[in-house]
């Protein structure tokens, strides 16, 4: 019934199981002791628009990723890092504003936002944009009389 195992496996399999529980409990503590939280900032955790009636959120979303407020982006203090480069928060928010006005109606080139107002909470991550169309002075190439 017994099982015969000779002595020096026996404790080269001792040795063994002790190395790897410590090797275990050594990392566990280094990562539980640690103060590091990395070099990065808050990231962007989302975009909340307002305002929009007759353009998608998805293209106006796509125009704010183009600009850096994408996922995978993080504001470390004044600054937007974004995986390709580093801008000042202040002209990350200025373009997006450039950015979400100069948004097309798909299929088109009807542009009816009038202005845009591009908010960023730096301790969320949330990015907010209010947007506000203007229908009145709209242009539509092609049909003459026809506004």
């Amino acid at each position: 019934m017994f099982i015969k195992i000779r002595r020096d496996t026996l404790i080269i399999l001792l040795l063994a199981f002790m190395l790897i529980v410590s090797g275990r409990v050594m990392t566990y503590m280094s990562y539980a002791s640690s103060t590091d939280v990395g070099d990065q900032g808050v990231q962007i955790s989302g975009v909340i628009i307002k305002g929009n009636d007759i353009i998608p959120l998805a293209s106006i979303k796509s125009s704010l990723a183009n600009v850096g407020f994408r996922s995978g982006s993080y504001i470390q203090g004044d600054t937007l890092v974004t995986s390709k480069r580093k801008i000042p928060l202040n002209e990350a928010i200025n373009n997006a504003k450039e950015a979400v006005v100069l948004t097309t109606i798909p299929g088109t080139s009807i542009s009816p936002i009038a202005a845009a107002d591009v908010q960023v909470d730096k301790n969320t991550g949330l990015v907010t944009v209010n947007v506000i169309e203007d229908y009145s002075n709209i242009k539509i190439a092609g049909l003459p009389g026809v506004y």
